[in-house]
């Protein structure tokens, strides 16, 4: 490969270098900016857009990846020769020696030296490719923790998207509840008057409405929190207009006929990022150990210089005319030409030592392969128990939900006909509305758990 030719090459990514190296100035120096959020309710898709665009961590881990880009340049740059050129002047006074007629005069001495230098590495014990290779190992994982970085923040936004949902919907049970308790306190105010039921019966509900503006007020307070979260997620500034779209989302029995949890690992472990990142940093350590290798082996380098100068004091002979610069330069320019070629004999073990550390990087990588399938393989698992056992618990709380709606219907009933006291009636309005959470907590849970799967099989993730 010529000289133009690689530049050429690399011209593509000097000018990426380049771009995101000023993108990275100006969002410092505008305090990070944050992207302007849609006025109204947002769906989840726009969540996770917002969240990844204003991420810090994501935006430093981007920065970083800047970095080994610019360590993949230098690699790369090692290849081509070295090229350094100067020029030096200076003036001596008193007795020195003038280097045009080698003798000794005591007037001033004025002269100007110009100089060049290229060097070529030749072989260098396979050390530069291997630099390169590891360079590139390092710039795929970097691109893989990305994608990884930007899958936790998708996943967090989701669970976060669904709390803010599921609380939503705990207000509308807890206020669904404080509104049949005030409906009955009207009847049993009624009744009490008529004398059909005891004054205690009308305490008894009494406070049980109070306790049921507790539930509302600290629902509302849940609700209220968990929007707070999902938007310090998105890192955006909290307002009590902030909200979601709700999605509309029904369990489904068929959810779960995407595998088991060994057949999703089996996919899995194929697509995520995390297990790509942790492979190409064991690709990095085996190139390191090359590395470490090459140390042990000669290098031979090529090396060409040039040299001239100029001296105010050199005088035609016979006269006292100077010869003219040009005239100098190229009379006095000299070339050389070396090749250095090294041999490592004895480098007080550090050949050895790196080696050594070499080697451990790369089992260590190795084993951080192991512990991201091992991860990879429980989270699968954690998720389809939990969907499993979300669905079940659904289910079941759909029949118990049934049932005490009729059990309540009926208690309400005769409550009002005076054959149960309010206590009783409580009871099965208690009832009721506990399974209701239940029914919901199950729901939701579930749907997470089932988008956790979807992901893990690389599935777009929708709640709709």
């Amino acid at each position: 490969m010529t000289f133009n030719e690689f530049i050429n090459q690399q011209l593509p990514h000097m000018k990426k270098l380049f771009i995101l190296l000023l993108f990275g100035m100006i969002t410092w120096q505008q305090g990070q900016a944050q992207t302007e959020v849609p006025s109204g309710p947002l769906d989840l898709a726009t969540c996770v857009s917002i969240a990844i665009e204003n991420n810090l961590t994501l935006k430093r881990s981007e920065l970083n990846q800047l970095v080994t880009e610019a360590n993949l340049l230098e690699s790369q740059g090692r290849r081509l020769p070295s090229l350094t050129t100067g020029a030096s002047s200076g003036f001596r006074w008193g007795r020195s020696i003038n280097p045009v007629t080698n003798l000794f005069e005591t007037r001033r001495i004025g002269n100007v030296n110009l100089f060049g230098n290229t060097g070529a590495p030749i072989f260098q014990g396979m050390r530069i490719n291997n630099s390169i290779g590891q360079a590139k190992s390092d710039l795929k994982s970097g691109e893989y923790t990305l994608e990884a970085t930007r899958n936790d923040i998708t996943l967090n936004v989701i669970n976060l998207f669904i709390d803010v949902v599921f609380n939503r919907e705990q207000v509308k049970i807890a206020e669904n509840q404080l509104n049949t308790t005030k409906e009955q306190l009207g009847r049993t105010q009624q009744l009490v008057d008529a004398g059909s039921l005891p004054y205690s019966d009308l305490l008894d509900l009494q406070s049980q409405n109070a306790t049921n503006q507790l539930n509302v007020i600290n629902a509302k307070n849940g609700l209220r929190l968990a929007k707070l979260a999902l938007a310090q997620a998105l890192q955006i500034p909290f307002t009590e207009n902030f909200d979601v779209i709700e999605p509309v989302y029904e369990v489904s029995k068929e959810a779960l006929a995407a595998g088991t949890p060994a057949e999703i690992f089996e996919v899995s472990v194929a697509l995520m990022p995390q297990i790509k990142a942790a492979e190409a940093n064991v690709k990095s350590a085996e190139y390191g150990v090359k590395i470490a290798k090459g140390g042990f082996l000669p290098t031979l380098d090529a090396g060409v210089s040039a040299f001239s100068n100029y001296v105010d004091q050199a005088f035609v002979r016979g006269t006292t005319e100077i010869i003219p610069f040009k005239t100098q330069v190229d009379n006095n320019f000299s070339q050389s030409g070396t090749l250095n070629f090294s041999i490592p004999l004895f480098t007080r073990f550090s050949n050895k030592s790196n080696l050594q550390r070499a080697r451990v990087q790369q089992q260590l990588a190795e084993v951080s392969v192991t512990e991201a399938k091992n991860r990879l393989r429980q989270d699968i698992e954690t998720a389809y128990n939990s969907a499993l056992s979300s669905e079940l618990s659904y289910q079941a709380s759909l029949v118990r939900v049934k049932s005490l709606e009729e059990t309540f219907r009926i208690a309400q009933q005769r409550f009002n006909l005076g054959a149960i006291n309010s206590v009783d009636f409580q009871v099965a309005q208690n009832n009721l509305f506990n399974a209701q959470a239940d029914l919901l907590n199950a729901k939701y849970t579930y749907i997470f758990r089932i988008k956790v799967l979807d992901f893990y099989l690389g599935n777009p993730i929708n709640l709709n």
